[in-house]
């Protein structure tokens, strides 16, 4: 009985480290991870998967979209007026995605959203915003 109590403690402090360094939800009802290894960090090109106002009228409803530009004026509650190079697009900012973050329209933001098209209608939904340093 010892010896299975020994081989017991060492099996568990010895994998101990491997379920410290997976993160995510711990409380009640939360999926079993299925995480096993991090990926290797590496060079992430900070223009990859961007797309304009323009092209992200064209693409299919739901799709992801990144945009680099300004946000020049509030048309309504949560919907705005947003300018890159190429025209503008209207885009929808819920309050919570905001971040505490103020921004004017001289500040470029990077916008990341999802394609929102109605029948007559046509937005991008922001899910996240950053500011740009220039």
């Amino acid at each position: 009985m010892k010896k299975f109590a020994a081989m017991a403690a060492i099996m568990m402090i010895t994998t101990a480290p491997v379920f410290a360094a997976q993160g995510g939800f711990t409380g009640p009802s939360a999926a079993p991870s299925t995480q096993t290894a991090t990926q290797p960090g590496g060079f992430v090109d900070a223009n990859a998967n961007l797309t304009t106002a323009v092209k992200a009228k064209d693409l299919k409803d739901n799709s992801w979209v990144k945009l680099r530009g300004n946000i020049v004026e509030r048309l309504s509650d949560d919907r705005y007026l947003f300018r890159d190079a190429s025209g503008t697009v209207e885009v929808e900012i819920d309050t919570k995605h905001w971040n505490g973050q103020t921004v004017s329209p001289q500040a470029q933001v990077e916008l990341q959203g999802k394609v929102d098209k109605d029948w007559n209608e046509f937005e991008i939904e922001v899910k996240q915003i950053t500011k740009v340093n220039k």
